[in-house]
């Protein structure tokens, strides 16, 4: 039986089997090189990293009794509320063409959902016809009729009752 593998093939398979043995070697010594200097100079820490920790394990909530439980949850509801009215939509502004601008115009321009084009004063017709107070409550609270869909407040929850009025009198006074 002869001998499959020529002297040729030999010799390449022993000089690729060095070439392999010794690219395993210059590995393991970069790797051993880059652990010595990451050792030797740790990574600076992260500022806020103890507040972040502090905001993970602080407790959801808390149980109060009596007159001072009652107490504590006034005050949390009361914090909550100058907190939530602390992050009104677009810096609290009234202006309703900035609003429009920066929220409505991505569905009442193009007509997306079947949303009436402020440009197309027939799509507004009926609308206009039902009255302000109706397009207002329609924008706060949202909508679905026949014809297309309005999220509340236009999807953005951080916008208040007053902007959406000023957005409505804007929408209003463009398509009249």
């Amino acid at each position: 039986m002869t001998n499959p593998v020529t002297r040729t093939d030999a010799v390449f398979l022993k000089h690729f089997a060095q070439l392999i043995a010794f690219l395993v070697v210059v590995a393991i010594l970069l790797i051993t090189l880059a652990s010595h200097i990451y050792g030797r100079n740790p990574p600076p820490p992260r500022p806020g990293q103890e507040k972040v920790a502090e905001q993970r394990i602080a407790p959801v909530g808390g149980v109060y009794a009596g007159d001072t439980g009652r107490a504590a949850m006034q005050a949390a509801q009361e914090a909550a509320a100058k907190a939530a009215a602390s992050q009104v939509a677009y810096g609290g502004t009234t202006d309703g063409k900035t609003i429009y601008g920066s929220l409505c115009h991505t569905c009442h321009d193009a007509g997306v959902a079947g949303a009436p084009k402020v440009s197309s004063k027939a799509d507004w017709t009926a609308r206009v016809a039902q009255g302000e107070e109706t397009l207002l409550k329609h924008a706060i609270e949202g909508f679905t009729g026949a014809h297309g869909v309005m999220p509340p407040k236009g999807g953005n929850p951080a916008l208040t009752d007053e902007q959406m009025k000023a957005v409505v009198e804007y929408i209003l006074a463009e398509v009249k």
